[in-house]
């Protein structure tokens, strides 16, 4: 079908710049005809639990058509709807029931590389040695005395050698899975195709795109060696990633295609944005993807990988701050995603976990900038560790054993019993299981519940978008002496009104008293004289107007 000429959303061209997203695994947020796999329509019938949460926009990850041997990160079609997610129509159909709903839309694009199904690919295996079907993607001679060793010495981020050999001898390069060729981005045919990529979808009324492995797609020149032994000190060249020094990631030449990209989305209407999933070995490196002329944001995952310590969190929210200054864009902030082991879990599980995750919310949805959400964390999920290694489906798994999967289980929404309303009424499918604990965790166990984190979320949300303090014109951060190293205090302004956000991440509850009233807590506050009590491992924000 052709789509409708959108009508854009609001107004509001710098909607993302103080906005809260939340990402969707499409594979795991609610399946709607029972086969065990979400679905778009199973999102559009979920989208008023989302706007009820009080978030401002979706991050969906691909559902475009695929293998899905890396999960749809590997796209055999950039232009359609995978059948196991639905169709065009239904995607046409979720977006307007999404923008009715004052909930923006912003979908992956996977431009590093391509599935082994894509048609490009295939026609490079049929074609020869130098022909123009192989020169949209990564080809090499072998090395050797017979081209019989890869072309150099790089690595999959998967695991193993980044090349897989043909049967005509040659090799082609795939970072990831050999499922997922890397293109030749030095190839205009290959510009040109996202290009109109980016349009198809800009004009089915889509409001941003996440950028995958947005430093990826420019390899340095003649393909050199990394120099294993001098380069790395002898650890994998995948646990560099974060850092940045390989000669297939953040090359200079990247940003033009940004430079490219940038005039698409500002000829649409409605503040058309694109975030990169970006790393770099420096932030001022990272920082260079920002900007009026490339894109409007980059992930920061270093509040992400912020050690349990008030020192940890202050300096990352210090560089964080400084380095968004200087580029004019706003900070993005997130605790979890699809790649990484939830953050209940990476502080430690169980109840401390959870209280700290709970208090790390608050910390974060107080800061200025856009906050990322990922499905689930609202309802305090853990990290599932104890999957069948049978069921597990993460590519990396077989490489190296080190899976995702244990935060892609399909959440939770009502029931005693797994899935959980995941499906429709009477389905007992689900491509992952969910843990018999997760019962008390649902949607229908949480709301309403006082002090369930499901409730902390929504009291957060709708707090941090009526709270002058809180908005996108207020001020920024101002930290405040407390009565302890391990206490974080700062307060922002705004419209006559002052909100001070405190986090007691020491080993003992400690008082809080001058800074108003209280608004939210992640746990329960006592009163003390004029003051409060606040536990450890949790935050509060209080306010004076």
């Amino acid at each position: 079908m052709t789509a409708s000429t959108p009508t854009p959303l609001t107004s509001d061209d710098d909607w993302w710049r103080s906005a809260v997203v939340y990402q969707v695994y499409v594979r795991s947020f609610a399946d709607s005809n029972g086969d065990g796999v979400g679905d778009l329509q199973g999102i559009r019938e979920r989208l008023p639990y989302l706007r009820d949460l009080g978030v401002d926009a979706l991050w969906l990850t691909p559902f475009y058509t695929s293998p899905m041997v890396d999960g749809g990160y590997d796209v055999a079609d950039y232009r359609d709807v995978d059948p196991m997610f639905g169709t065009l129509a239904d995607f046409d159909a979720m977006i307007t029931d999404a923008h009715a709903l004052g909930l923006r839309i912003i979908v992956d694009i996977v431009p590093n590389h391509t599935s082994s199904a894509h048609p490009w690919f295939v026609a490079a295996l049929a074609a020869a040695p130098g022909s123009p079907e192989r020169a949209r993607y990564l080809f090499a001679e072998g090395r050797g005395e017979h081209g019989e060793l890869p072309p150099n010495d790089w690595e999959s981020i998967f695991g193993g050698p980044a090349w897989t050999r043909v049967p005509d001898g040659q090799w082609y390069l795939h970072l990831f899975d050999p499922a997922q060729p890397d293109l030749n981005w030095r190839h205009p045919e290959v510009r040109a195709e996202f290009e109109g990529v980016l349009r198809f979808w800009l004009d089915r009324g889509v409001d941003g795109f996440r950028i995958d492995v947005a430093h990826g797609m420019i390899k340095a020149e003649g393909l050199p060696d990394v120099g294993f032994n001098s380069m790395t000190g002898g650890r994998r060249q995948s646990e560099l990633l974060g850092k940045g020094r390989l000669p297939y990631f953040d090359q200079d030449e990247v940003h033009e295609i940004y430079r490219a990209w940038r005039p698409i989305l500002d000829s649409y209407p409605g503040g058309r944005m694109a975030v990169a999933e970006a790393w770099a070995e420096t932030p001022q490196r990272l920082a260079r993807y920002i900007g009026p002329d490339e894109l409007h944001q980059a992930f920061s995952f270093d509040f992400l990988d912020a050690t349990w310590s008030a020192d940890s969190f202050r300096k990352v929210i210090d560089t964080a701050l400084a380095e968004a200054t200087i580029v004019g864009a706003p900070t993005t902030w997130v605790l979890s995603n699809h790649d990484k082991q939830r953050h209940v879990t990476r502080y430690g599980d169980g109840e401390v976990g959870l209280r700290r995750a709970r208090a790390a919310s608050l910390l974060m949805l107080a800061l200025p900038g856009c906050a990322y959400l990922y499905q689930g964390e609202e309802l305090g999920l853990p990290e599932v560790l104890d999957l069948p290694d049978e069921l597990r489906q993460d590519p990396s798994f077989l490489r190296t054993g080190e899976s995702r999967d244990g935060c892609r289980v399909p959440i939770p929404w009502s029931g005693e019993l797994a899935p959980y309303g995941f499906g429709p009424a009477g389905s007992e499918l689900s491509w992952l299981p969910a843990p018999a604990t997760w019962a008390a965790l649902s949607v229908a166990a949480q709301a309403g519940a006082p002090g369930s984190t499901l409730e902390l979320y929504r009291a957060a949300l709708r707090a941090r978008r009526a709270h002058p303090a809180l908005a996108r014109d207020a001020d920024g951060v101002t930290w405040l002496e407390t009565t302890g190293p391990g206490v974080l205090a700062f307060r922002r302004t705004g419209g006559g009104a002052e909100l001070t956000c405190v986090v007691n991440l020491s080993d003992a509850p400690v008082r809080i008293d001058g800074y108003g009233q209280p608004v939210v807590a992640s746990a329960e506050l006592t009163g003390q004289g004029t003051g409060h009590v606040l536990p450890v491992d949790a935050a509060a924000w209080f306010e004076r107007r």
